[in-house]
């Protein structure tokens, strides 16, 4: 049996170094101080008081110390120390064997040097060519006041350049307890990858029982390796799970199969399967390769069964193959998109393929002229969905200044896209139709500041105000089909985007101004206490595209604060707010309290006026404190106002000591399962417990999706 701990754990004492022998003696020789000697030229040497001896590699101090001239050996005792290159040892005796350069110790403790490890010994052999050998003896990586496991072993092996220490007839002590034998066993004594057993992941929810996976490690080679997890589930059956990483001077990737043949908690012999496949890779000097492949079984594989990549919100999963090229002047690449869409939800167009190329070239003066294009065919998994094959080209000539306190961009750009478009029987759409476009920006901003004083203190004021104007030509696009296009939604930000829609298959018709400030308090440190910054478009014409009609004339106000309030205190918010009904639209606002890495609280608040018909207002906690020393503490909490429901709620607590660690983590949320007409579930939750013996980073995982609320400097 092997056991490798490739999860390795936190070292958090220095390990011994190895002896300081700065002297001038070569192999073989040795030097002996002492305070009271009498030698016998041809029988012995024998030394007493604050004896040293030292050699090419160790050095040995004692009370008193016989060197037997005729058998070459040498006994120590009294306050013996020893150490080398690999052990540091305290005893009452020891010998040394001059001619096989063979240490023998009894009744001993060591401690590894430049390595986690220590304990006693009742005999410790130690040679050039055996290495360690340690008889009778304990052996722990915890420090020495705080043995919170070792090991009883009747013999601890430590061979010169092995990476595994060999342990035989050995007995797990949990501080007095003992907890397991094992006649034969093998541990790692540095940090390399060794193939072992990982620690157990242990859990329990109301989906799969309890669930019990051991993870087993196999180093195939320095740049590949293989994990290999079953994952015992009493409601569900035996699941089991690989893991594949590749890396060569090229191509880096992973490959991760689950396999579930038989889930015992659903009526027929119904088999569940996941995969993914990632590689990234360079063909040449400017050629790139890329995959992101995934696909599973059913649409509840992960709500039911979990993932370490996908989390149960998600309703799409990619199947991408992409080749591209760059140069300095052009960049062209061609993708393979496609999804594997989950439960009922709008079947997503794949891309088979999407070639995309763009050029850019300076024209003299300052201007560039630069050329996007696009070629797509377009299909659905849908046999009644209209195919559709698509051309676009952009060629664009524009004319950017930019210098210390000023930014402005003047640009025109003609917008030309073709489509022929294929099963539209019964639809309002063309086989063939063009659409061309002209496009005129204009955008300008300038910085100003000024020193000011902030809370009594000095600090520099900073002004920038930009303005945009934007004319897009009009064209009736409603004989085009919908293949990669949705409505964006507007921060300040998206404010100076220009477009309504992702992709191509809408362009809407502008005629606008985007006015648009940013000020921000900046302390002698040059870090941002304070920013704020607002911005709206005024609509000098009703557009005309009906996807994107509104009924205003202008855009709802958008606002983001990013507040450092004193030391531990930090603020950000963002809000959308018609100017016309004096309503909020959308807003977000996390505020948060750190006093250390560890000592966190935050409180955030999100809110959606209208998002598929449904209002989202919510609010959460989430927190991370130390409760003493060695354990630790996070929590998190949501809310929703509308429904006066928790929709989730994860509290866990985690030990964590020099040598080991244990998590337990309690949650409970939607289940979001889908029924059998592809509709997800609102109102079923799933609690659920966890165990972890890692040196699981338990604040990252308590705190998923945790930002720091502010974006300043």
């Amino acid at each position: 049996m092997s056991i490798g701990l490739a999860d390795a754990q936190e070292v958090c004492f220095v390990p011994l170094a190895g002896p300081n022998l700065d002297n001038s003696l070569l192999e073989g020789q040795i030097q002996v101080k002492s305070e009271d000697s009498e030698i016998n030229q041809d029988t012995f040497a024998r030394f007493k008081g604050k004896v040293e001896i030292d050699s090419f590699k160790a050095k040995i101090k004692a009370d008193e110390a016989v060197l037997n001239r005729q058998t070459q050996t040498l006994n120590a005792t009294g306050n013996v120390s020893f150490k080398d290159s690999n052990i540091t040892v305290s005893s009452q005796s020891m010998q040394l064997n001059r001619i096989s350069n063979e240490l023998l110790i009894e009744e001993s403790f060591y401690q590894l040097n430049n390595v986690q490890g220590h304990g006693k010994a009742q005999k410790i052999g130690l040679g050039e060519k055996t290495g360690i050998n340690l008889i009778e003896s304990s052996f722990t990586s915890c420090p020495v006041d705080n043995e919170v496991w070792r090991i009883q072993a009747s013999n601890i092996e430590i061979t010169p350049d092995q990476s595994r220490g060999v342990v035989k007839h050995a007995r797990f002590y949990i501080k007095n307890l003992p907890v397991l034998y094992l006649p034969y066993f093998s541990f790692p004594i540095n940090d390399q990858r060794q193939s072992g057993i990982l620690y157990p992941r242990i859990s329990s929810n109301s989906s799969t029982g309890v669930s019990l996976e051991q993870p087993v490690y196999w180093n195939i080679a320095p740049n590949y390796d293989l994990t290999f997890s079953p994952r015992f589930m009493s409601e569900r059956g035996l699941q089991l799970k690989t893991e594949f990483r590749y890396l060569t001077e090229a191509h880096a990737g992973q490959v991760n199969i689950e396999y579930l043949p038989d889930d015992q908690d659903l009526n027929d012999d119904t088999e569940r399967y996941f995969y993914r496949l990632i590689h990234s890779g360079q063909i040449g000097e400017n050629w790139r390769v890329n995959a992101d492949i995934n696909g599973l079984s059913d649409d509840n594989y992960i709500v039911d069964l979990g993932s370490d990549y996908y989390n149960r919100a998600d309703t799409h999963l990619y199947k991408t193959l992409g080749l591209s090229y760059f140069s300095k002047n052009l960049d062209i690449s061609a993708q393979f998109r496609d999804f594997e869409v989950l439960g009922d939800h709008p079947d997503s167009y794949r891309a088979l393929p999407e070639i995309r190329l763009n050029y850019l070239t300076p024209m003299g003066l300052g201007a560039e002229f630069q050329v996007n294009s696009e070629l797509a065919y377009f299909e659905s998994s849908e046999s009644d969905n209209p195919t559709a094959t698509r051309l676009h080209i952009a060629p664009t000539v524009r004319y950017p200044f930019q210098n210390q306190w000023s930014v402005f961009l003047a640009e025109a750009t003609i917008l030309h896209t073709r489509y022929i478009q294929k099963n539209i029987q019964n639809l309002a759409l063309d086989k063939n139709i063009s659409r061309t476009l002209g496009q005129v920006k204009v955008h300008g901003s300038l910085a100003f500041e000024r020193p000011a004083s902030w809370f009594g203190a000095p600090v520099t004021q900073t002004f920038e105000p930009k303005v945009q104007y934007l004319y897009t030509s009009f064209e009736d696009q409603s004989n085009i089909g919908r293949y990669d296009t949705t409505r964006l939604f507007n921060d300040f930000a998206g404010l100076f985007r220009g477009q309504e829609f992702t992709g191509l298959d809408r362009i809407s018709d502008n005629n606008q101004i985007t006015v648009g400030m940013t000020s921000s308090f900046i302390d002698k440190n040059n870090q941002e206490r304070f920013k704020l910054s607002l911005g709206q478009i005024f609509y000098l014409k009703d557009t005309q595209v009906v996807d994107a009609t509104k009924d205003d004339d202008r855009s709802a106000l958008a606002a983001e604060l990013d507040w450092k309030i004193g030391s531990k205190w930090y603020a950000h918010t963002q809000a959308q707010v018609s100017t016309i009904t004096d309503k909020v639209e959308r807003s977000s606002l996390s505020l948060e309290y750190q006093l250390a890495e560890n000592k966190i609280i935050q409180i955030n608040h999100r809110y959606v006026r209208d998002l598929s018909s449904e209002k989202i207002n919510q609010v959460g906690v989430t927190a991370s404190w130390p409760i003493t020393k060695n354990w630790q503490w996070v929590g998190r909490w949501y809310h929703d106002l509308e429904r006066h429901r928790t929709v989730e709620s994860y509290t866990g607590v985690q030990y964590e000591s020099c040598c080991w660690s244990v998590s337990f983590v309690a949650q409970r949320n939607l289940s979001n399962r889908f029924d059998e007409n592809g509709a997800q579930s609102t109102n079923e939750f799933e609690s659920g417990f966890n165990v972890y013996f890692t040196t699981r980073n338990l604040l990252r995982d308590g705190l998923f999706g945790y930002r720091r609320p502010y974006l300043l400097n």
